[in-house]
């Protein structure tokens, strides 16, 4: 054995055993910080470093065809009070000014007392709380910034301790209005849209999800942006809030009085397309009307004798006929094949022998099937092409979930489908007076607008432009469906037919003593499916659908209402509203010449806005208004910021002081003056509605932060 060698091998195994000794301990250890530490150490790493934190954007506004709000995503907050937060110099601050913030709390919340706001801040103060409830219930942005402007509160987060959970609502300014054709969204707004135009433009509404991390360096949290949320786009809707509010009204008070089931109206913009109103009220179980679905574009009914218009139109097109063809109509009960077919006032002997025009005026179905089964009775799917021809069938594709597409389906089309009914003998005489045919109502009214549009049938259009920052990034032109429904000769016939139909027919009821309308009737039993149209009570559909003034048509309507019993007129029911409705819309947009109401002897002081005076006063000298000279008006071309007083018979005009480093007020000026101050200042103008500037988001006074967005609302 060598020299030392047992001391060596007692060295080296001592070494051994302190490094397992070691490796044991670490494993302990790490065990130890694994399971049983593991949670805290997890908080302090979240504490330090919070990795990928989805930021939600802000979703579009939607906005009625004049800028109004009708759907914007407000934000709402959870106040909460972080009473370790600054130290003791914050708490002495707070017990020093707690009276005036409970009072001031009180203020902004009255339903929570004084002595509760009190008690309750001590009470978190006590317990060391660092997240503590100052408030139950969610605040609005203004209360929010009003609790900011208070002692303690008004400090930074870090320092005064108070902060807050944000949440983003929907809120829809005008109530249930056009509720429908708006949409609804999820609860939770990140999971998107139900339906409607929130669901049809949901990835243009929703923006793009930003990502920051949160980390603790030097002691203090910083949001660290990774990628930026994207704020979604705001729609411009064709919506008018007052033309659907007209609509909306006049249509519910005829449900009410009918104790009807439900009923839609829907007003268009003849050379357009644009869809001014759309309404569709369902009975609730509690008796009142509700916007439960959107049937103007999804529920599939029998037109009745609204269609009537487009048989005889076929049948004028290809030259069987004048508008002063004779018809004998019999006794009012006519044999069609086995069945019998009937007029209004069969019992009463019905009209004989009368003309095209009468018939559509009177509403004939013995008139109309006879003319349509005499002509095509030997080849009927001719007549179902020249329906066709017409574009009344053809898809829009308007973009809603649950749009239906109509259903006309002659002898080639029932072969082809499978699990439609057979043709028979009686299907074209029925057909051509608004049975065995399906339509949504807006499809009807999309006919009846092209034959107001002189024959250009344009597709209906809920949505205007799309917009961002107050900048208009896409606009929707008017789309052309069928440049020409018929010849010029039809069209003029059935203009002409139609204008009758309300003047000497059965839809005076629609008429107006002011202007002229153009429209026709429809009236039909509604099918109760396989046990047909007569089990138990007849219920029945409603109508009128037509255009004004006749002359020179600018809107066109449908009223369609489904009543649980009879008696039925689609002229005097139906009717009646659209009658309301034109009138009116009509009475909106009447405007006199303002020479007719001027008195010529009194002296004209227009309203002046605030903003530039130096154009002000170049255009009160034009008009030769007295008024006195700003002290700068001098200098020419110079801007001289200032406002107007009305005197008797003068504009007394005088400068206000601009300040260079902060926001300027610019309410009470016009959209042009507004937008050039704020922009020169170096913000980003976005403007909300037309009219006087009323509310900035940025108040006056703030300092300036050069590409920041100032929102300015417009309002008459």
């Amino acid at each position: 054995m060598i020299p030392g060698q047992d001391k060596i091998q007692h060295n080296y195994t001592f070494i051994v055993l302190l490094m397992i000794i070691a490796v044991i301990c670490v494993i302990i250890k790490a065990g130890y910080i694994m399971f049983a530490e593991r949670q805290y150490w997890k908080d302090v790493a979240n504490r330090l470093v919070n990795e990928n934190v989805v930021v939600h954007p802000t979703r579009g506004n939607i906005l009625s065809a004049d800028g109004k709000l009708m759907a914007s995503s407000l934000p709402e907050y959870k106040i909460y009070m972080d009473f370790l937060a600054g130290g003791k110099e914050k708490d002495s601050m707070l017990i020093n000014h707690l009276t005036e913030i409970c009072k001031g709390l009180n203020a902004i919340f009255p339903d929570k007392s004084v002595s509760e706001f009190r008690r309750d801040i001590l009470k978190g103060r006590k317990a060391k709380s660092q997240h503590f409830r100052l408030y139950p219930k969610r605040i609005s942005y203004i209360q929010y910034k009003e609790v900011k402007k208070l002692p303690v509160f008004r400090l930074s987060k870090n320092k005064g301790g108070l902060h807050v959970d944000t949440f983003n609502l929907r809120k829809k300014p005008f109530g249930t209005l056009a509720m429908r054709t708006l949409g609804d969204l999820y609860p939770d707004m990140s999971k998107g849209a139900k339906n409607g135009l929130e669901l049809t433009y949901d990835s243009i509404l929703r923006g793009k999800d930003g990502i920051i991390h949160r980390q603790k360096i030097m002691n203090k949290y910083l949001s660290i942006t990774d990628k930026p949320a994207v704020d979604g786009c705001d729609i411009v809707t064709t919506i008018d809030v007052d033309v659907q509010d007209i609509a909306e009204k006049a249509l519910v008070d005829q449900l009410k009085k009918l104790e009807a089931n439900s009923g839609v109206a829907i007003v268009m913009e003849v050379k357009t397309g644009e869809v001014k109103a759309n309404v569709n009220m369902t009975r609730g179980n509690d008796g009142n009307y509700y916007e439960m679905r959107n049937d103007a574009v999804s529920s599939l009914m029998e037109p009745g004798s609204t269609f009537k218009t487009a048989s005889i139109m076929v049948a004028l097109e290809d030259g069987y006929i004048t508008p002063e063809t004779m018809v004998d109509t019999k006794n009012g009960v006519v044999d069609m094949h086995g069945s019998k077919m009937r007029d209004h006032n069969w019992h009463r002997g019905g009209y004989g022998k009368i003309d095209v025009t009468r018939i559509v005026e009177v509403s004939s179905n013995v008139g109309v099937s006879s003319i349509i089964d005499k002509y095509y009775g030997k080849d009927p799917q001719k007549f179902v092409d020249g329906l066709k021809r017409m574009s009344i069938d053809k898809p829009l594709h308007l973009g809603f979930v649950g749009e239906a597409s109509p259903r006309i389906l002659g002898p080639k089309e029932r072969e082809e489908r499978e699990g439609a009914l057979p043709w028979s003998k009686t299907s074209l005489p029925w057909m051509s007076i608004g049975y065995e045919t399906m339509f949504p109502p807006i499809y009807i009214l999309n006919f009846y607008n092209a034959i107001a549009n002189n024959g250009t049938m344009v597709k209906p259009k809920f949505v205007k432009s799309i917009e961002k920052d107050g900048k208009t990034i896409k606009e929707f032109p008017t789309e052309i469906v069928n440049p020409h429904i018929c010849s010029d000769k039809t069209l003029k016939q059935i203009q002409t037919i139609l204008q009758k139909v309300v003047s000497e027919g059965l839809a005076k009821p629609a008429g107006s003593s002011q202007f002229n309308v153009s429209g026709k009737t429809g009236t039909a039993q509604i099918s109760q499916g396989k046990s047909g149209y007569k089990s138990g009570t007849v219920s029945y559909l409603v109508s009128f659908c037509g255009y004004f003034p006749s002359e020179h048509p600018q809107y066109s309507c449908i009223v369609s209402i489904q009543i649980p019993k009879g008696p039925a007129s689609g002229g005097l029911q139906a009717g009646s509203v659209f009658s309301k409705i034109a009138e009116r819309i009509y009475a909106k947009h009447l405007f006199k010449d303002l020479a007719e109401a001027k008195d010529s002897t009194a002296i004209l002081v227009p309203d002046v806005k605030r903003g530039d005076m130096a154009e002000a006063l170049t255009v009160l000298e034009d008009l030769d208004i007295k008024t006195n000279k700003p002290a700068t008006a001098d200098s020419k071309n110079a801007h001289i910021w200032g406002k107007a007083s009305k005197q008797q018979d003068q504009i007394e005009l005088s400068s206000i002081k601009i300040p260079a480093k902060s926001v300027p007020n610019v309410k009470g000026m016009g959209a042009k003056d507004a937008v050039f101050l704020v922009e020169s200042c170096g913000l980003k103008a976005r403007i909300i509605g037309t009219g006087t500037v009323r509310e900035q988001s940025i108040s006056p006074g703030m300092p300036i932060h050069k590409g920041q967005t100032i929102t300015l609302t417009l309002k008459h």
